[in-house]
């Protein structure tokens, strides 16, 4: 007899696991498919080292952008690999995929994984791309090419950082250290709040570089809970960011809590995959007991 009611005791247990897999599972929205139907582009200036007629160029950053859903070199297409779909950004030109929807208190999770090719205006710097949440329209009110928002990098051995785009900022706890001769930012969870804002020394760096080697896959993670924010990679908390607000043009602020999500196009070629979200009204445990 207890030998019938602990097995029944442990069907229970693991039936009941299945279900809480399957629900968690189905909480997540797959935002990748391959005809990019949850998303728009936005094509920035075309730098002058292109080969592409019809369209004003300059040095990437000025200029006139090629605008909204027409992407001629076609700088954002997806491919599938063992049935898998991944997103491939050339980095040609500047641009941003864009969700077609806004989104508040979230996980969003992603893998990315760098290319090879790198373009003008960045030839000798690090392989970059970003992902912005919290965004916020017009495009274009950065570089003439992204919205205005929070930024989470996404750059070789800086994936994490911070830079506010366009008119927002972010309360960081923060120690100035050095690094190869220059003094910057770093996240501290024992330093003091800070507030990086758009212009002057708005970058805050992550805490320490947990990304895998070139060429292999890393996993980043996006928390937002009301007007906080916490940038994961590999598992890893690197920041814990709050009070994200944006300001009007006569310097007023105002909470920002909410957005679309923009990922970055940055003169270098960068894969993606595995982007999904849910919505969440607490920290999960892993990320809690790491704070």
């Amino acid at each position: 007899m207890r030998t019938k009611l602990t097995y029944l005791i442990l069907l229970v247990a693991l039936t009941s696991n299945l279900l809480n897999a399957q629900k968690n599972d189905q909480e997540w929205e797959n935002l990748l498919d391959k005809d990019l139907t949850y998303w728009d582009v936005f094509i920035g200036v075309p730098h002058t080292s292109l080969d592409l007629e019809g369209y004003e160029k300059g040095d990437g950053m000025h200029g006139t952008p090629i605008g909204l859903n027409n992407d001629p070199l076609y700088i954002f297409t997806t491919t599938q690999e063992n049935g898998e779909t991944i997103l491939n950004v050339s980095g040609e030109i500047y641009g941003g995929l864009s969700t077609k929807k806004e989104y508040e208190n979230y996980h969003l999770v992603f893998d990315i994984k760098w290319g090879t090719k790198k373009y003008e205006p960045r030839l000798k710097d690090k392989r970059d791309s970003g992902v912005l949440y919290h965004a916020q329209e017009p495009h274009g009110q950065f570089w003439n090419v992204w919205m205005r928002a929070p930024e989470m990098q996404v750059q070789e051995t800086d994936c994490g950082d911070f830079f506010p785009l366009a008119g927002v900022s972010m309360d960081i706890k923060a120690t100035k250290k050095n690094d190869n001769g220059k003094d910057f930012w770093f996240y501290d969870p024992k330093g003091e709040m800070r507030t990086f804002k758009t212009g002057g020394d708005g970058r805050c760096r992550r805490i320490a570089n947990f990304e895998n080697p070139h060429g292999e896959w890393s996993r980043l993670e996006l928390i937002c809970i009301n007007d906080k924010a916490y940038h994961i990679v590999n598992g890893k908390v690197v920041m814990v960011l709050e009070n994200a607000k944006e300001y009007t043009k006569e310097g007023i602020a105002k909470s920002l809590t909410k957005g679309k999500i923009q990922f970055q196009s940055e003169a270098c070629e960068v894969y993606y995959k595995n982007i999904k979200i849910k919505n969440i009204s607490k920290l999960p445990k892993n990320i809690k007991k790491q704070l």
